[in-house]
């Protein structure tokens, strides 16, 4: 465990040198840094898991160096490894590995190769610095270092003015819900003396009583930042949008990277949402919500990867829904298989765009089942476990949990149950409208050229993944469940089941089996019916929320702008850049090129001194 620092630091380290060197070090040599850097940051996870496991701990902590002290405050560069932050390490190295390795096959003809894995190799170590920090400031590190990330890898083929314009867009959108963590971050500093994780979480504890307004409005904060990074409402605006990146960055943030934030900001402060009923609530409600807006919005998307854009908000909804609830053992194990299938649909999403010469509309695909047969194959695991299909695949173990503890926990609610069942008949409806238009009915595209083992080797390992994640969580007693829980159990409290029996939850389960089935029976018979032209362009833009964000907050700002453009404000910065300019224009004028005005100006200085000593010897 005492190499745990390797864990981020080769990220970064393979980056530096693919920014420095890469011209040097040819492509062979940027594959190797890339990969190498990943794929050691994965194993090192490995044995330092092994070890943590071994030991009992309940946590190991890794002191580094000092980073600021003022006064009695202070902020170390300080590593904690716990069961929390094993679970999302090895999830984000293992699945970061595996699309590095996907991306020396879909990027190998683009020209920016190297910077390419550069920007990828500084985005896994901004999230490993986000989920390995022990304090709260070098979280928040991290945490604009995924955001700075984002920007970059979202519009990474900057020369189309549109990409450029969703990494803005990413960028600016999520800055709104960091500005409302760093007050948060204040507001903790004010009250507990410190931004450690331990010291903090043990003296809200004894410093704030249940429902104490001071504890409810940081966690409100802490919950405004995790849906902006987490892409949930009403920030989620920015995550359809991000999919103008390449394909791999698009598995990266959806899967194992960026938009999880949010998820485990909340679990490692569950101590505070506990103290704060109200935002906990709040938690739930814009989980259930989000989950069913995104879940009607991906059911009329045209292209492959807005589809998964839109399901990737849903199912982090689904993740919210169990936090707020109190079934906090229950989103960690939906965040670990969905991010083995939401990879492994995003990754076959790319090798049908790449075997098709970049087209991602899903009616211009079709019948690609025997042309693309492998991509097929792990492409329908990936479906089974996102429609969570009953006892086959890893999806349905961790939602059917979650629609289960949403009516059951103390925190929880009939209508959450309710919201996230219909969630899960929507999930089911697009999922199987995505896999009929793209592999089966008639080919009308022709297939370019097939994935090669480079992309064809992590679909494989990650559509294992995707089926056996689900055994990592199985049901122990009435409402309670053992292995993943009982892992997390030192740092997540179990979910609270005051009132539940048997015959409910495996009726439960069967409505929502027969709710998948009859979503896969709708969606084959009705694939082609007539659907209302403004309700589909509606659902399609997502609610309408971008244009009413725009004629609400853009517009007026851009208005005010333009109205104020020539205050007095300006007037002292143009005057500043003109004073620069003319003595600019002073000095260039002396040179001149011409020798006796050059010997002439030294010989007016030298005058010009000795008459100034003479002048001070004669005072």
């Amino acid at each position: 465990m005492e190499w745990m620092y390797l864990v981020p630091a080769l990220p970064f380290l393979g980056a530096l040198i693919l920014i420095l060197f890469s011209a040097k070090i040819g492509r062979a040599g940027v594959i190797a840094v890339g990969c190498g850097s990943m794929g050691l940051a994965a194993l090192i996870t490995l044995v330092a898991g092994w070890q943590f496991l071994q030991s009992g701990f309940p946590a190991y902590d890794q002191h580094l160096w000092e980073w600021v002290r003022v006064g009695d405050f202070s902020i170390g560069m300080n590593l904690r490894l716990d069961a929390l932050s094993l679970a999302f390490t090895f999830v984000i190295t293992f699945v970061g590995w595996l699309i590095h390795i996907y991306s020396t096959g879909y990027m190998a003809e683009d020209p920016d190769f190297a910077r390419f894995f550069a920007c990828m190799n500084l985005f896994v170590g901004a999230m490993l610095m986000l989920v390995l920090a022990d304090n709260l400031l070098l979280m928040y590190l991290g945490w604009e270092g995924v955001g700075l990330c984002s920007y970059l890898l979202i519009g990474f083929w900057y020369k189309d003015p549109a990409n450029g314009a969703a990494a803005r867009k990413a960028f600016i959108v999520t800055r709104v819900g960091d500005t409302a963590m760093a007050i948060a971050l204040f507001l903790l500093v004010q009250h507990t003396g410190s931004l450690q994780l331990s010291v903090v979480l043990e003296r809200a504890q004894t410093l704030w009583a249940m429902g104490d307004p001071t504890v409810v409005w940081i966690a409100f904060l802490l919950l405004g930042g995790a849906v902006g990074k987490s892409a949930q409402l009403p920030l989620q605006t920015w995550l359809p949008d991000a999919m103008a990146g390449p394909t791999p960055v698009s598995a990266l943030i959806h899967a194992a990277t960026m938009v999880t934030a949010g998820v485990y900001l909340i679990a490692r402060t569950n101590i505070i949402f506990s103290l704060a009923p109200a935002a906990q609530s709040a938690v739930a409600i814009v989980g259930a919500v989000t989950l069913l807006l995104a879940g009607f919005s991906a059911w009329v998307q045209t292209d492959i990867k807005r589809v998964l854009a839109y399901s990737t908000i849903s199912q982090i909804g689904y993740m919210f829904l169990a936090l707020g609830v109190g079934a906090w053992s229950a989103g960690i194990f939906h965040f670990i298989t969905h991010a083995f299938f939401k990879a492994l649909l995003f990754l076959c999403a790319g090798a049908v765009i790449h075997a098709l010469h970049h087209e991602q509309d899903m009616y211009k695909m079709g019948g690609l089942r025997k042309s693309l047969p492998g991509v097929f194959l792990v492409f329908l695991i990936g479906s089974l476990s996102l429609a969570a299909i009953p006892f086959i695949s890893s999806g349905w173990y961790s939602k059917d949990q979650i629609i289960w503890l949403a009516g059951t926990t103390a925190q929880g609610s009939t209508w959450y149950a309710w919201a996230a069942v219909l969630g899960a008949f929507v999930t089911a409806a697009y999922t199987v409208r995505m896999m009929l238009l793209v592999f089966f009915g008639q080919e009308k595209t022709h297939v370019h050229h097939k994935p090669g083992p480079e992309m064809m080797i992590p679909l494989y390992v990650l559509a294992i993944c995707s089926t056996l994640a689900g055994f990592l969580e199985l049901p122990h007693t009435l409402g309670h469940f053992t292995w993943l829980s009982d892992f997390l159990s030192p740092v997540l409290p179990a979910a609270e089941v005051p009132h539940a029996s048997i015959a409910a939850e495996w009726g439960l389960q069967g409505i929502t089996a027969g709710l998948a089935a009859l979503a896969i029976y709708l969606t084959w018979r009705l694939l082609n019916a007539p659907f209302p032209r403004e309700a589909r362009e509606f659902l399609k833009s997502g609610w309408g929320f971008d244009a009413a964000y725009d004629l609400l907050l853009v517009q007026p700002f851009v208005r005010i702008a333009r109205l104020n453009r020539k205050d007095f404000i300006d007037n002292v910065y143009t005057g500043l850049a003109v004073m620069t300019r003319g003595f600019h224009r002073m000095m260039s004028a002396t040179q001149s090129g011409i020798l006796r005005w050059y010997v002439l100006g030294v010989v007016m200085g030298a005058v010009l001194i000795l008459s100034v000593i003479i002048w001070r010897h004669s005072m």
